[in-house]
């Protein structure tokens, strides 16, 4: 588990982190839009990049049409920057939290973080620079750690980003090879939703 920073730092650190979220809320409701009812799409209606399930499952009973950015602003930090340790990861890098987080927008969090499991054990150089984890699909301590390790190698945030985006890109791929009628969403996510970093 990390360790709680010094008083002053902790300030810091929640202006850092809440800054981060914002920001990654803001970029991914900007690509995401609005109300969407694409009949070719399987999250059915969306407003805000919330499906209805989702928004349901949220306890939200109104017109999906009408459902307000703030409730969309407190489903994403709750079941999504929350549940990947965003909050933790921003303090060590913004790019990684807000990778994984709109990763697990458009993938799902357990998949996501199982991306991220699977990518470290394949970097941990056969267990000698943190121990194997258990691909749970879920980010906890043991998780952080060793992403917190990674990260701290020479190039370690570019290849952590390089590991995710791949994964990310042969999922859409396979996605439009099971399922045709994706094709045609395929582009779009390959160009908004995977990064090449550099």
């Amino acid at each position: 588990m990390p360790a709680a920073p010094p008083p002053a730092e902790h300030r810091s650190r929640q202006a850092t982190q809440g800054s981060a979220f914002t920001a990654a809320f803001g970029r991914l409701v900007a690509v995401e839009g609005g109300y969407v009812n694409d009949p070719a799409d399987s999250g059915g209606r969306t407003n805000w990049g919330i499906t209805e399930a989702v928004a349901r499952a949220y306890g939200y009973s109104g017109a999906m049409s009408e459902l307000p950015r703030s409730l969309a602003e407190r489903i994403y930090r709750s079941e999504y920057w929350l549940v990947l340790g965003c909050e933790d990861i921003a303090w060590r890098s913004v790019a990684v939290a807000e990778e994984l987080f709109e990763a697990g927008v458009n993938c799902g969090v357990t998949r996501v973080a199982m991306w991220l499991q699977r990518s470290l054990n394949a970097l941990n150089d056969s267990a000698s620079r943190w121990p194997d984890l258990v691909m749970d699909g879920r980010v906890g301590p043991v998780t952080l750690a060793a992403l917190f390790h990674a990260l701290a190698r020479s190039g370690g945030e570019r290849v952590i980003l390089a590991a995710l985006n791949s994964l990310q890109g042969e999922h859409y791929i396979a996605l439009a090879e099971r399922r045709p009628k994706d094709e045609r969403f395929v582009w779009g996510w390959l160009a908004h939703r995977v990064q090449v970093p550099r």
